[in-house]
């Protein structure tokens, strides 16, 4: 163990720290009160085996009078003002601070690590966001069917003329993106616990874990096309280890195929599915899947906004507003953008958020 010129200031500090008398300690560590004295005003080299002798009187470790400790000490005080350069931080007094004040030291100090600890994983955070794209798909999700769940309680809350018929639909509509955003929420939840959970499974994601699979497989899933192979194919999703990942294999089964299904048949299949309205399916065509030439003529925003545009005496009904968007098409969805847009200008309110 290296000892330092400040042992004896740490020696004193500690005795003091005790109310020990100094003639007392000198007594049980087996040295002359004189030279104890001499030792504590640092005049004095102090051997290992009298410094153990003195610790032990002091009931401490002799690494505490000594430098074992205070060197990590030192350098993590010295991290500390290098980071506030400003502060004007008396470097060449830090022993004298890690001997007379070896509390207060060691407390800068470890403030200093639990900083960079904290700097360090918002750096890894900052990176998981940009480059996660489950945690991105999973944030978009979110935010889509907040989205939704706000334009639809917004036209309920704010319209007092709607039909009951037209009242229902939007309670079902407003209960499916409700469920849908509770859902994303706690599959978001599960995936974020498990990766604190579960960190020596490294960078690898829902969307890592459910693309080992399809490779696997050779990016095929023909066996699904018949009813033991499809229940093969389930059997091996329900295997993989996390809940996204799994959410995330079944979405495959059907997602390619929407991606080239024609914009018909996509609103008609996910019509069919229980909860979801035509509205719904129309808005998630076009912004989940980038269709450009399909229209919302049920939502109320964009017949109002045609009423407005168009200096209609009342606002168009979804078929009459549908048959007015044919003479849009293929740009339907732009169309619809664009009236979004000119609503939440007239009415200070948004509907769809563009």
């Amino acid at each position: 163990m290296a000892l330092s010129a400040l042992v004896g200031t740490r020696l004193r500090e500690r005795r003091l720290a005790a109310g020990i008398k100094q003639a007392d300690l000198a007594e049980a560590a087996g040295v002359s009160p004189s030279y104890l004295n001499l030792i504590e005003h640092n005049r004095r080299n102090v051997t290992p085996p009298v410094l153990a002798r003195l610790a032990a009187a002091l009931g401490t470790d002799p690494a505490a009078l000594g430098d074992a400790t205070a060197g990590a000490l030192a350098e993590d005080l010295r991290a500390a003002a290098a980071a506030l350069p400003g502060a004007g931080a008396e470097l060449d007094r830090i022993d004298e601070l890690i001997a007379r004040f070896p509390g207060w030291a060691a407390l800068a100090g470890g403030l200093q690590g639990r900083v960079a600890a904290l700097e360090r994983a918002v750096s890894a955070l900052n990176d998981r966001l940009s480059h996660d794209p489950h945690l991105s798909a999973a944030l978009h999700e979110l935010l889509s069917a907040l989205s939704g769940v706000r334009a639809t309680a917004a036209i309920l809350a704010e319209t007092e003329d709607i039909d009951p018929d037209w009242r229902l639909r939007f309670h079902g509509n407003l209960y499916a993106d409700s469920e849908r955003l509770a859902q994303g929420a706690e599959a978001l939840v599960a995936y974020l616990d498990r990766s604190e959970t579960r960190p020596e499974e490294g960078l690898a994601t829902p969307q890592d874990e459910a693309e080992a699979w399809l490779s696997a497989r050779g990016w095929h899933l023909d066996e699904a096309e018949t009813a033991p192979g499809a229940a093969a194919i389930a059997a091996e999703i329900e295997g993989l280890a996390s809940d996204a990942a799994r959410a995330l294999a079944r979405a495959r089964l059907d997602y390619a195929a929407l991606r080239t299904t024609p914009d018909g048949a996509v609103v008609a299949g996910l019509v069919a599915l229980p909860g979801i309205g035509r509205w719904t399916a129309e808005i998630y065509a076009m912004f989940a899947l980038g269709r450009a030439d399909v229209f919302a003529p049920g939502d109320l925003a964009l017949q109002e906004a045609a009423r407005l545009v168009f200096d209609l005496p009342e606002r168009p009904s979804e078929r009459a507003l549908r048959a007015m968007a044919e003479d849009w098409s293929p740009w339907r969805a732009v169309a619809a953008r664009a009236l979004w847009a000119y609503y939440r200008q007239a009415k200070n309110r948004e509907g769809i958020r563009t």
